[in-house]
């Protein structure tokens, strides 16, 4: 038996310590740079589509290059399945687990509303709509699966998985087949480089749908984030320097056009340490206090790690004055949302700072509060829990 694991990269990285896994560079054709990796664009590949299809170009070439593994897998250069108790797998563990599972994948992401909300929030949702008509057209057994589950809230991500290399080959067929007839039927001209990888994004969702639609037994698994994107690092830096110049208006004009490019930025995936939704709330609130008062926090702490613990100390103090105003009910779905925060505090290590300063403003701590609230009655009455209590 032997497993191969693929990390899908575009950039040079730390690969792990285990001949499992191999270093994938996508979208080689087109590339500045070569770091010695396997490459996309050898044999059957669609390695030139790689700015459509992201890492789908490296899961096409698994699909038509590696025929002599009994199991593949794919992964990111920074996302890793792992067990529940935080560690990656061995060869030896992946074999007995397919033993009894037909796919090792990821946890079911749950989202705050339908997938096909979500993304045509983001994207053309008729891309995705002729995407439907295509599997009722190609594969109809399916098309009942994917209009059910298109207007429900779960999806799989990042095209990460380890399968049977006979079960690989049969979705990528399914999958290849379903986007070579949607590349003829739409417009492929993008606005940004993120909205361009339209393929990768909809293939997230397609398998879900597979293997629901077939009845797969699926082990589904934490995944690890090993490590900011550079990009986000460039954000973080950038804000720091504003921060530093207290120039509100600046940090503002900046996050703006960074989310026009990447509006992917504030997801934890690019976000692990909540550092560019913190940046947010921060440059929000100093240009609504700028608005109202004609100063801000800035005039206090402009130090990037300092603006940091500060909103990290007053969103945990929002969400404990949310939880203490709400009904038991209530403060049961607060739980997950006031963990995130706990967590977000460790991993920065922002935790046991103090309450936050008494400068801080009425319009820095409803803000706070909003975020952990539902409807404007209970926010109200955690502002004014915040307000007695001193936090």
């Amino acid at each position: 038996m032997s497993v191969k694991i693929y990390a899908m990269t575009h950039k040079q990285f730390e690969v792990p310590n285990d001949p499992m896994y191999i270093p994938l560079h996508v979208g080689h054709v087109n590339a500045k740079e070569d770091f010695g990796y396997v490459g996309d664009d050898t044999g059957d590949n669609i390695s030139e589509l790689n700015c459509y299809y992201a890492e789908l170009s490296g899961v096409y070439w698994v699909w038509k290059n590696d025929v002599d593994t009994d199991y593949v897998g794919i992964c990111h250069y920074r996302r890793f399945l792992t067990s529940e108790e935080g560690y990656v797998f061995s060869e030896a563990e992946y074999e007995r687990i397919l033993q009894t599972y037909d796919i090792v994948t990821t946890k079911q992401l749950e989202l705050p509303g339908s997938y096909r909300d979500g993304f045509g929030a983001h994207h053309n949702v008729s891309m995705l709509d002729e995407t439907g008509r295509i599997i009722s057209e190609c594969y109809p057994e399916y098309y009942d699966t994917f209009v059910s589950l298109v207007h429900q809230n779960k999806t799989y991500f990042g095209n990460i998985m380890v399968a049977p290399k006979a079960l690989y080959d049969a979705y990528c067929e399914w999958l290849f087949t379903i986007f070579s007839a949607l590349q003829k039927r739409v417009d492929l001209t993008f606005a940004d480089d993120y909205h361009k990888r339209v393929f990768g994004f909809i293939s997230e969702f397609l398998l879900y749908v597979w293997v629901k639609a077939r009845n797969l037994k699926a082990y589904e698994c934490r995944v690890a984030v090993i490590g900011e994107k550079k990009e986000t690092n460039e954000v973080m830096e950038k804000m720091a320097d504003y921060f530093w110049r207290r120039d509100a208006a600046g940090a503002k004009a900046y996050f703006e056009s960074v989310l026009k490019k990447r509006p992917d930025i504030l997801m934890e995936a690019s976000d692990i340490n909540g550092e560019c939704k913190l940046c947010l709330q921060a440059v929000s609130t100093a240009n609504l206090e700028l608005a109202e008062y004609g100063s801000c926090f800035l005039q206090h702490i402009n130090d990037y790690a300092a603006v940091m613990d500060y909103f990290r100390e007053l969103n945990s103090a929002a969400a404990e004055a949310v939880c203490a105003v709400s009904t038991k009910r209530e403060q049961e779905n607060r739980t997950a949302k006031t963990e995130y925060v706990k967590t977000i505090e460790k991993k920065s290590c922002g935790q046991g700072k103090g309450s936050v300063p008494p400068w801080t403003s009425d319009i820095a701590v409803r803000a706070a509060v909003r975020l952990y609230a539902h409807g404007s009655d209970n926010a109200e009455r955690a502002y004014q829990y915040c307000i007695s209590h001193k936090m």
